[in-house]
This record gives structure tokens, sequence and C-alpha cells, in this order.
């Protein structure tokens, strides 16, 4: 059984940073690629940024130069180092994964942690 599990979420001040944390486990045979999203009340949940296994990065226009995300492979968690937070910013946000167990590749998602930017 495969589980992602998020933290670091909480009440942030605008302006301010928050580290999210997803932590990957069970049988995983390989981790093809980890993602970013976030549900804002009312809305679509979105894309924010996506790090394959390899590192590879890509951003949403809108995390790009205050979202930044990285994979500590060792420990089968990625980041997301958020800085500058707007009010905005304020959702759920949830990270997923691509995973190969097996040689089949399912799509996981976290249960989602919540970020609130106000003052």
């Amino acid at each position: 059984q495969v589980q992602l599990v998020e933290s670091g979420g909480g009440l942030v001040q605008p302006g301010g940073s928050l580290r999210l944390s997803c932590a990957v486990s069970g049988s995983i045979a390989r981790i093809l690629v980890t993602a970013w999203y976030r549900q804002a009340p009312g809305k679509q949940r979105e894309f924010l940024a996506g790090i394959t296994r390899g590192s590879t990065t890509n951003y949403t226009e809108s995390a790009k130069g205050r979202f930044t995300i990285s994979r500590d492979n060792a420990k089968s968690t990625v980041y997301l180092q958020m800085n500058s937070l707007k009010p905005e910013d304020t959702a759920v946000y949830y990270c997923m994964s691509d995973i190969n167990t097996a040689g089949t590749v399912t799509t996981y998602w976290g249960q989602g942690t919540q970020v609130t930017v106000s003052s």
C-alpha cells in the first residue's frame, strides 16, 4: 500500500514562507514524478509544480519565482518551498505521485494540508 503524507501547512502572514513536505511510503519500486497542486474554496484543483526522479522541474506561471520544488530520493520526500506568500495562496495543498510498482504505474494523492495566508 502506497501512502503520500503532506505536512508543513499552517497559518502564515502575507509575505511569509512555508515549506511543505510530501513523504511517500509503501511498496515503491520507482517514483516517476511528484507534483504539487492546490485547491482554493470554490475553485478547481490547479497544478503548481512537478519534479521527476531525475530532478527535472516545471512550474505553472503563478508559482514561478516564489515556489521551489525539490526532492530527496533517499527519504522519498518532495518539498515545496513557498516564499512571499499572498492571501490568494490560501488553499488546500496536495501532492501527487506517479509510482511504478511491479511494472504498473499508478497515480496516488495525499490527503492535503491547509495553507492559510492572513494577517
